[in-house]
């Protein structure tokens, strides 16, 4: 099924779509440098872009670590950012709770990786009728994410899309297994790559988690050769600087020429 999250298609046979925007809302002015950036990005590959940004980061490793402004205050910013530059807007939620309100705000609801399992949440988003993007669990073989279909499918809604962003392998270690791209795409929904989260160490600083951003290029252009529909890739105008995943978040200069390249693998994929 196709569907759109504002005026960007989402599907098994639609053109190559982005999510990107930093980790966590820092502040309105951090997401509106880096949301402007994104709309001359996509004006000049012509691949079309949803913005994402969480209000809240509910599992960082330490409890010392930045959140976010909350929601409240995130929604707001959020909302600064599609009324100036007309994207649309993505954000996770954590609790079924937080799912009616962020659906009326924002364009698409985003299941956490560590929560995809989570029935009441699923279902919240769900009954918004807003999309869903669900991130793989770091626990789960691609077959299994026939559950977290079926939930969101059960509570009345079809615009779903699945995001791999890599498999637990030993400690303080993720690896991407590229078929699992072509498994999750015989459940019926595109399925996007998470090309930055990929490269993250989880835990790999013992309070924070370490990561290998550089290696971020090589595994989104690898997935959209694999048949990736979309890409998920966290950016930054300062990634040293960024208050969540500074090390494996990505510079906002290499995604122009990296997405120029993807859009290259994707049609000559796609025949």
């Amino acid at each position: 099924m196709d569907f759109k999250i504002g005026k960007v298609e989402i599907g098994l046979d639609t053109p190559l779509f982005v999510m990107a925007g930093p980790c966590v809302i820092e502040s309105e002015t951090c997401c509106l440098d880096i949301a402007n950036r994104l709309v001359d990005i996509s004006a000049k590959t012509d691949v079309g872009i949803i913005f994402k940004a969480s209000f809240d980061k509910a599992n960082r490793s330490s409890l010392h670590s930045f959140r976010g402004p909350g929601m409240k205050k995130g929604l707001e910013v959020l909302a600064a950012v599609r009324e100036k530059t007309n994207l649309p807007i993505m954000t996770d939620v954590h609790d079924p709770s937080q799912a009616a309100v962020a659906g009326e705000a924002v364009d698409c609801l985003q299941i956490p990786a560590f929560l995809c399992r989570q029935t009441d949440l699923l279902c919240a988003c769900a009954r918004t009728g807003k999309p869903v993007n669900i991130k793989k669990g770091q626990f789960l073989s691609p077959e299994e994410m026939k559950n977290a279909v079926e939930k969101i499918r059960t509570c009345g809604n079809d615009k779903i899309s699945l995001t791999e962003r890599g498999t637990f392998f030993g400690y303080n270690r993720l690896v991407n297994d590229m078929t699992a791209i072509e498994q999750m795409k015989n459940l019926g929904y595109p399925v996007i790559f998470d090309a930055t989260h990929s490269t993250q160490q989880p835990g790999g600083l013992g309070n924070a988690s370490a990561g290998r951003r550089e290696m971020a290029p090589i595994l989104a252009k690898a997935a959209i050769a694999a048949g990736a529909n979309g890409l998920f890739i966290e950016v930054h105008t300062e990634p040293e600087k960024s208050k969540s995943d500074a090390a494996c978040i990505m510079p906002i200069d290499w995604l122009e020429d990296l997405l120029k390249i993807c859009k290259n693998i994707f049609e000559v994929i796609r025949g």
